[in-house]
């Protein structure tokens, strides 16, 4: 409704000035005005529709423009943190960053076409950041897969990710240590950490960043400088060549 009256608004100071200021009307000069402008609209419909296209576009762009800066303000915690998983091609020419929860349905379900798009275009960082927002077993799961990078590194963890993202089953401390043991690490060592101090303070940074960033759910993309709140219906592979493009460029 708000953005039918602000287009009706926009409609009507576009139709051809009267010969007198709107500003001095008088209650009948507004009352015509006014009736003047709903048969107008009444007539052209899709006048109507058209403002309000323009209105989604410039509220699209004033979001683009502000996410832009979200990211040049926080890159360093972004693309550099220290703490996150960074995989896929470590020296790529484009950075791809995922803010993650693995009891999210889309993330799991974007994941394999994710996974594929890495591998074949071999020049992409791929960098994930535990966000877990959405039950209980997020944070379990989420804390699980970081004490599993502390205590035995990078090449676990990603194994762990994907055991987390492929699982359709319950996420508790029964399901936790029988994963540990599939990966071949210390289950007690690894579920004593999960509630540590460090791991504890990798979730809080990222969600801290997340909130400077407004992300509010998953996943979260950004890739370069552009964010992406959501997977776009036509793939990733685009906003990929672009953020390639500009940088060659």
């Amino acid at each position: 409704m708000k953005a039918i009256l602000t287009a009706a608004a926009l409609t009507a100071t576009a139709l051809p000035a009267f010969a007198f200021d709107p500003a001095d009307m008088n209650e009948a000069e507004k009352a015509a005005f006014g009736q003047a402008v709903r048969e107008f609209l009444m007539a052209n419909p899709e006048v109507l529709v058209e403002s309000i296209n323009v209105l989604e576009e410039r509220r699209l762009a004033d979001e683009s423009k502000n996410d832009l800066l979200l990211v040049e303000n926080n890159r360093d915690a972004i693309f550099n943190d220290g703490h996150s998983w960074v995989g896929g091609n470590p020296q790529g020419d484009v950075t791809l960053v995922e803010f993650i929860d693995y009891r999210c349905g889309v993330c799991k379900k974007v994941n394999p076409d994710l996974e594929k798009l890495i591998s074949a275009d071999g020049n992409i960082r791929w960098i994930l950041k535990e966000f877990p927002i959405l039950t209980q077993e997020s944070d379990l799961a989420a804390r699980f897969a970081v004490a599993v990078q502390q205590e035995a590194g990078p090449e676990a963890y990603k194994k762990a990710h994907d055991a987390l993202m492929e699982s359709r089953g319950p996420v508790n401390l029964e399901s936790l240590t029988q994963l540990a043991g599939e990966l071949g690490v210390d289950g007690k060592t690894v579920l004593n950490r999960m509630n540590t101090e460090e791991v504890s303070a990798v979730i809080r940074k990222n969600r801290q960043l997340a909130e400077q960033m407004s992300v509010m759910g998953t996943p979260t993309f950004i890739i370069e400088g552009e964010m992406l709140r959501g997977m776009p219906a036509d793939g990733l592979e685009g906003v990929i060549a672009r953020a390639r493009a500009a940088k060659q460029g």
